[in-house]
């Protein structure tokens, strides 16, 4: 049982920037990932041995920010990813439904 019927004569769109975005989507979540991980080895590395609470507020308040920044990169590349995946979708083959002829009228062949 076939249930995708193909439309005929149809022509794919050219493919356009979704493709661009979405070749490029792990490497944004890598480096959007990598960064902020390096920024805070590097704010911990540069730390005081012996912190006082003030600096180690700062460390922690340093540690919020940063995943934060990583949450918001997740986020972005997510809401990209689910973006390209619509117009992809949309460019692609167009398909057609069964006919369902409305009651008092024949079917068509």
């Amino acid at each position: 049982m076939n249930w995708f019927h193909k439309l005929k004569g149809f022509q794919r769109s050219a493919p356009g920037l979704e493709w661009a975005l979405w070749r490029r989507l792990p490497a944004l979540l890598l480096w959007g990932t990598a960064l902020p991980a390096l920024a805070s080895l590097l704010v911990h590395l540069m730390a005081p041995d012996t912190p006082t609470p003030g600096d180690e507020r700062a460390l922690r308040l340093m540690d919020y920010m940063l995943i934060g920044v990583v949450v918001l990169d997740w986020t972005l590349v997510l809401t990209l990813l689910i973006g390209c995946a619509i117009v992809i979708v949309m460019k692609g083959p167009a398909y057609v439904a069964d006919p369902y002829p409305p009651p008092g009228r024949e079917p068509l062949e």
